[in-house]
C-alpha cells in the first residue's frame, strides 16, 4: 500500500508540530509556506499542562527547554514603575501568567522545523491558489503553477488562514474582533530588563516590556482598545502611525518603547481576534490552530492548542486509517471543549484590560468559580496512545 499524502500549508507551530506526528505514523507530507524562510523573533509563546506533555512525547522537551527565556517571574508596575504585584514562574506549578516553558516563537518554529526538516518535504514561498477535491483525494495548484494530489490537506496558516477562505468562506463569517489592538516588537534592553516581565495597565490600555535570552534586547508589548478595523497587513507605516495615536500620552516607559518603532527590525501589528467555526473539516480538508479556533494572544493558550491539536490530529487520522471522515469527526471531538475555554478565558482576560475606567474599580474575578474553568484550558484532554507503525 502506498503512503498516504498530505499536504499542510503554514510553517509557524501548528504545522511542522503536525507534520511531526504524520510523518511518525506513516504518511508523505510536503508543508508549504508562502514566506521565502522561517520567520524569526516574534513574541514569546507558553506551553502549559498537556500542552507540556505533548511536548514530551515528541521527544523534544530538553531542546525546548534549552531555548527558553528563562523569564523568572512578572511585575504589574504602576507608572512610576513601583511594583504592585509580583508573579513568579513558580506559581501554580509553572503553569501561571508566566510559564516555566515560555520560549519565542520563532526559536519555537526553527525547533519544529529542524525536527522534521530530513523527513518532511518544505517548500518556501509558495502558497495554495486553487484546491478542488472529490471522493478520492485533493488536486492542488500553487501560485508557482506546480499542480499536485493529495490524499488529505490540512490548513495550518493562521488567523488570516487563506486555505479557509477558500474552502469554508469568507473571513467575517469566522472571524470575531474583540475590541483589542496588539502591538509588539524587539527593542535595545535600555529599560534595565533582567528577567522580569513588566506590565503597565491604565484605562483600557497596556504597556509592557519582557526579556529575551539575549540580554542587550527585550520585547515590547502595547495594546489599546479599538472597534474593529480593518488593517492592511502589507502597509505597515499606516500600522506604525496608528500605534502612535493611540498610544500618546499613555505614562510609564511608553515614549521611550515608541522611540524605537522606526528601527525595530520585527514590528506585528494586528486586531485581537478569534475563529469560531461550527466545524473544522469538510471532506478531506481540516483546520488546525489558529485558523481553525484562534482563541487570540489574550488565551495564552494559542501555541498548547496548536501542539495538543497536531497530536490528536495526526493520532486520529491515523487511528481512522486515513479515513477523513472518522480522523477529522474525532479529532473536533477530543479538541472542542479544550479549545472553547481557552477562547472563554482569552474573552475574559481582554474584558478585564478594556473594563470603562470610569465606571469605578473592577470587580476582582472569584478565582475559587473560575477553577474548572482553568483546568479545563491548562490541562486540556487526555492524551491516548496511538499506535505507531
Amino acid at each position: 500500500m502506498s503512503k498516504v499524502k498530505v499536504l499542510v500549508s503554514g510553517a509557524s507551530i501548528a504545522g511542522p508540530a503536525l507534520a511531526h506526528w504524520l510523518h511518525r505514523y506513516g504518511a508523505e507530507v510536503t508543508v508549504v509556506e508562502i514566506a521565502p524562510e522561517l520567520r524569526p523573533g516574534g513574541q514569546a509563546v507558553d506551553a502549559r499542562g498537556v500542552a507540556k506533555e505533548a511536548i514530551r512525547r515528541m521527544g523534544l522537551d530538553a531542546t525546548i527547554r534549552a531555548a527558553c527565556t528563562n523569564t523568572k517571574g512578572a511585575y504589574e508596575v504602576d507608572a512610576d514603575g513601583t511594583v504592585l504585584e509580583t508573579m513568579p514562574v513558580e506559581d501554580s506549578d509553572g503553569d501561571g501568567y508566566v510559564s516555566e516553558i515560555e520560549i519565542l516563537r520563532g526559536d519555537l518554529t526553527r525547533i519544529l522545523y529542524e525536527d522534521t526538516r530530513d523527513d518532511v518535504e518544505y517548500v518556501f514561498g509558495d502558497r495554495i491558489a486553487e484546491l478542488t477535491q472529490d471522493d478520492d483525494g485533493v488536486d492542488v495548484v500553487f501560485a508557482s503553477g506546480r499542480r499536485a494530489r493529495y490524499d488529505l490537506v490540512v490548513g495550518a496558516d493562521g488567523l488570516h488562514s487563506s486555505l479557509r477562505s477558500m474552502v469554508f468562506g469568507p473571513r467575517e463569517q469566522f472571524v470575531r474582533h474583540l475590541g483589542l489592538v496588539l502591538a509588539f516588537y524587539t527593542v535595545p534592553n535600555e529599560f534595565g530588563i533582567d528577567g522580569w516581565l513588566l506590565d503597565y495597565r491604565e484605562g483600557g490600555r497596556w504597556a509592557g516590556l519582557r526579556p529575551v535570552p539575549d540580554p542587550s534586547r527585550a520585547i515590547a508589548m502595547l495594546s489599546f482598545p479599538a472597534p474593529e478595523e480593518e488593517f492592511d497587513h502589507r502597509d505597515v507605516e499606516a500600522q506604525k502611525r496608528l500605534l502612535r495615536e493611540h498610544m500618546a500620552g499613555f505614562g510609564w516607559e511608553t515614549s521611550r518603547i515608541l522611540e524605537h518603532l522606526d528601527d525595530t527590525p520585527d514590528f506585528y501589528l494586528d486586531q485581537v481576534a478569534q475563529v469560531v467555526m461550527p466545524q473544522w473539516h469538510t471532506g478531506r480538508v481540516g483546520l488546525i490552530g489558529d485558523a481553525a479556533w484562534s482563541a487570540s494572544p489574550m488565551s495564552g493558550g494559542g501555541t498548547g492548542l496548536a501542539l495538543v491539536g497536531a497530536y490528536f490530529l495526526a493520532g486520529e487520522l491515523a487511528a481512522a486509517r486515513w479515513d477523513p471522515t472518522v480522523g477529522f469527526a474525532n479529532y473536533e471531538e477530543r479538541m472542542r471543549d479544550y479549545v472553547e475555554a481557552n477562547q472563554e478565558i482569552g474573552r475574559m482576560h481582554v474584558a478585564m484590560i478594556t473594563a470603562d475606567p470610569s465606571a469605578g474599580p473592577a470587580e476582582e474575578p472569584d478565582m475559587e468559580a473560575m477553577m474548572p474553568l482553568i483546568e479545563r484550558a491548562v490541562n486540556g484532554p487526555q492524551l491516548l496512545d496511538y499506535a505507531t507503525p
